[in-house]
């Protein structure tokens, strides 16, 4: 059974600027999980990730603001900014 992400996040007005992505890992991957998962990554000084296999374990949703957006722009957001 998929994990599915429940946390208010996924209604964050701020992934609408994300672009959308049906492929590869981060097919329905939560974009918000994906912020979270950068923020303590990058807090514990850990590099970013060159590619979208650091979002497999993480939870899928299709609710909100973060139907079908790019989890991965979302991860490397965090690292850019």
């Amino acid at each position: 059974m998929k994990a599915i992400c429940s946390k208010n996040h996924r209604y964050n007005p701020m992934f609408s600027v994300l672009p959308e992505n049906q492929g590869k890992t981060g097919r329905h991957k939560c974009a918000g999980c994906a912020v979270e998962l950068a923020m303590l990554n990058k807090a514990k000084g850990i590099p970013a990730s060159r590619d979208d296999s650091i979002l497999a374990e993480l939870p899928e949703s299709q609710a909100g603001n973060v139907r079908h957006k790019d989890a991965y722009a979302a991860y490397q957001m965090v690292y850019q900014y």
